[in-house]
């Protein structure tokens, strides 16, 4: 059985000020190429189909235009919503669409039912596990405290359940949507922590013969057997040293497997610039980033004038621009911003009450806020499902 892993496509989303929808297009077309030259029985996307709850509606028609094409060629699709979709939206024509050959997996519920596909070997068991917010799923789920590890290990114990209900030898892949212990995350993803936890472990899917990730944007290798296949274009300067790609992967008689890597076209290179300005415009090995898409740090110790012109006179794709005079982290000059660079809201919090009352929070009272954080996002994801 051969499958074509993908996921995060993100539809509608921008780079900056840079609308991708043309870059999005183009991607589909590559993802309906790559199935029929390679012979592929199965396209997966593990979810983040599009990049909000309420896509815009060119999305929406690039959606309903990869949905025809891949109809059209005759390769079944597994498809599982992510934590940037609304499953509900997403999920609606699902047992319609079911008859050409798509297969939409948005509801908790059927994670123990799989999409059965069969190749001269028998049969291989798609299991579609869509994001799981663990609190508006617990009860489904029956665990008494909300976490995604809980809700997570569930879900794989119904893909067990079910599997063991079914003929020997019948291979299984799993699709989910989650942060799994030893991935790389990068800055365009949304931040799914629940009590200080966002991380699940590999361990969470033995049993099956393939685990095909999403929501981490880079293309890696968890185990031989749990995959990410990232996003297929890049959403934030972060994933600048990012190969964007798809896996090929085959699945032999035995649950053997052999994955192969699919790059993926990218309209323009990344590149992250850091230094004064003067040495920026007059360094010559920055000649190769004359024509990517360009995150500029200044380190200059005074702004200097007009850097956003001077900068697109030489990069003329310059989309971002960032000060950051090297100072010491204790000098008073530092902005606020800069000094809550890469902490959690948590430990904003915990600083906070340390700030106002001389110490910081003990065990319960961090307990306290940690609850008030995820019941404030769960609420949030609530709401824009109900949009």
């Amino acid at each position: 059985m051969r499958v074509l892993h993908t996921s995060d496509w993100h539809l509608g989303r921008a780079f900056h000020r840079v609308n991708m929808l043309e870059a999005q297009a183009e991607f589909i077309g590559h993802l309906v190429t790559t199935a029929r030259e390679h012979a592929v029985d199965a396209v997966l996307v593990s979810g983040d189909v599009y990049d909000r709850a309420v896509p815009p509606l060119a999305a929406v028609e690039l959606f309903d235009d990869a949905l025809h094409r891949l109809a059209d060629l005759g390769v079944p699709t597994v498809m599982i919503s992510g934590n940037h979709d609304s499953a509900r939206r997403l999920g609606v024509g699902a047992g319609l669409i079911d008859r050409a050959g798509i297969h939409l997996r948005t509801e908790p519920s059927a994670c123990g039912t799989p999409v059965v596909l069969s190749d001269a070997h028998g049969d291989v068991a798609f299991y579609g596990l869509p994001y799981l917010e663990p609190a508006l799923v617990k009860d489904e789920f029956g665990v008494l405290k909300p976490g995604h590890e809980a809700v997570l290990a569930a879900a794989m114990d119904r893909v067990r359940a079910d599997l063991a209900t079914r003929a020997r030898g019948t291979r299984s892949v799993v699709l989910a949507h989650a942060f799994v212990t030893g991935g790389q995350a990068s800055d365009s993803e949304r931040d799914i922590t629940i009590g200080g936890v966002a991380a699940v472990p590999a361990g969470v899917f033995d049993g099956v013969d393939y685990a095909a990730l999403g929501h981490l944007h880079g293309c890696q290798t968890i185990t031989e057997r749990v995959r990410y296949s990232g996003s297929p274009l890049p959403y934030s300067f972060s994933e600048a040293g990012h190969r964007k790609s798809m896996w090929l992967v085959d699945l032999g008689a035995d649950g053997t497997l052999t994955a192969e890597r699919i790059d993926c076209p990218v309209p323009r290179a990344l590149a992250r610039i850091r230094g004064p300005l003067e040495d920026l415009l007059a360094d010559p090995a920055l000649a190769r980033h004359e024509q990517a898409w360009v995150e500029a740090t200044l380190t200059d110790p005074v702004r200097p004038a007009d850097p956003m012109a001077r900068l697109t006179a030489r990069f003329p794709h310059t989309l971002s621009l960032v000060f950051d005079p090297e100072r010491a982290p204790d000098d008073p000059s530092v902005s606020y911003a800069a000094r809550l660079a890469d902490r959690s809201d948590q430990q904003i919090a915990e600083d906070f009450v340390a700030h106002v009352r001389g110490a910081g929070p003990d065990e319960r009272e961090r307990t306290v806020l940690r609850d008030a954080f995820d019941a404030v996002r769960a609420d949030a994801t609530v709401r824009e499902v109900a949009r």
